[in-house]
């Protein structure tokens, strides 16, 4: 049985790597022979001799959509808008003196709709700049716009956290995959729910049968963002052959050599903050700092409710 909370999915939707039909091997190009042979696959344990970060630093974002709006333009044309918040914030956890503290955080609000005469909007004291986006901006595709001005804000938050807490013997933990964010150094992005499959159903077999804290070799994947990755088991699990399984990632720029030992970091660091199924409905791979910093981030967004009756407000008033 799934551990997880049903109303949050599963955690293993076990589709193929281009997201279509149900599991099989994956159309991507892996390579299986990055740390040891395909044929010699099997669960690695952590070594004993693995350097530990003193500091891990964990970053987040959470966003909301606010209102969804349309404008009318002089031709009679009508935009659709969207109105969202999305903050982003940083957990530091000092592994020597086990204590964790929110380092940083920065809240923003948006406008997004491809509208080429709607102008920055005030509601009440919140501000809810304009980011224009290509294309006809239809209202399905709005809250995919605001992903990427979340990723930035999420890179810019962790360079500041690092530059004013931490020595260099650290970890930065994104949670979910890199993308765009593979340029930060001593990072790895940390993938909790597994949607895709990308290894064939031989080595499959050594992902299901990891014990809490072993890992798969590292393996390199082919897809548009590419990178090196792996998968660990984390404690807690419910049996259930895909439970507590996360797929971690790291830059493509690094060399072979590099994502292995970020892979045995890894595998000594990430399973101390796994959560519990009393704790948390996604655990344990939702990690125990990153569900806080979700529900911190979420509580400063402020409340929906007084946003949505500005925003109505305010556009009443612009008409």
């Amino acid at each position: 049985m799934d551990a997880w909370d049903p109303s949050y999915g599963a955690s293993f939707e076990g589709g193929s790597a281009d997201g279509d039909g149900p599991a099989s091997p994956s159309s991507a190009q892996v390579d299986t022979d990055v740390e040891v042979p395909a044929a010699e696959w099997a669960p690695i344990d952590v070594s004993p001799s693995v350097r530990r970060p003193d500091v891990v630093f964990l970053v987040d974002g959470v966003r909301r959509n606010d209102a969804a709006l349309w404008t009318a333009e002089e031709d009679g044309t009508s935009y659709a808008a969207l109105a969202a918040s999305y903050a982003a914030g940083v957990v530091r956890c000092d592994l020597r003196r086990g204590a964790a503290e929110l380092v940083g955080w920065h809240i923003s609000r948006g406008l997004f709709t491809a509208s080429p005469s709607i102008e920055d909007m005030r509601a009440g004291s919140v501000l809810y700049e304009v980011h224009r986006i290509h294309g006809t901006g239809e209202a399905s595709k709005l809250p995919a716009a605001v992903q990427p001005n979340l990723t930035a804000l999420e890179i810019e938050i962790s360079a500041k956290a690092r530059q004013t807490g931490s020595d260099g013997a650290d970890l930065l933990v994104v949670d979910g995959p890199l993308r765009n964010r593979r340029q930060l150094p001593r990072t790895i992005g940390y993938v909790k729910t597994q949607q895709k499959q990308y290894l064939p159903a031989a080595l499959t077999t050594v992902v299901t049968s990891l014990r809490p804290g072993q890992r798969t070799p590292v393996f390199h994947l082919g897809t548009v963002w590419g990178g090196w990755s792996w998968y660990l088991r984390l404690p807690g699990a419910s049996g259930a052959p895909w439970s507590g399984i996360v797929r971690v990632e790291c830059s493509p720029d690094l060399s072979a050599d590099e994502a292995i030992e970020l892979a045995e970091i890894s595998g000594a660091t990430l399973p101390r903050f796994a959560s519990s199924a009393y704790k948390d409905p996604r655990a344990p791979q939702n990690l125990v700092p990153i569900a806080g910093l979700e529900r911190r981030l979420r509580g400063l967004l402020g409340d929906a409710r007084v946003l949505h009756r500005a925003l109505t407000q305010a556009t009443a008033a612009t008409r």
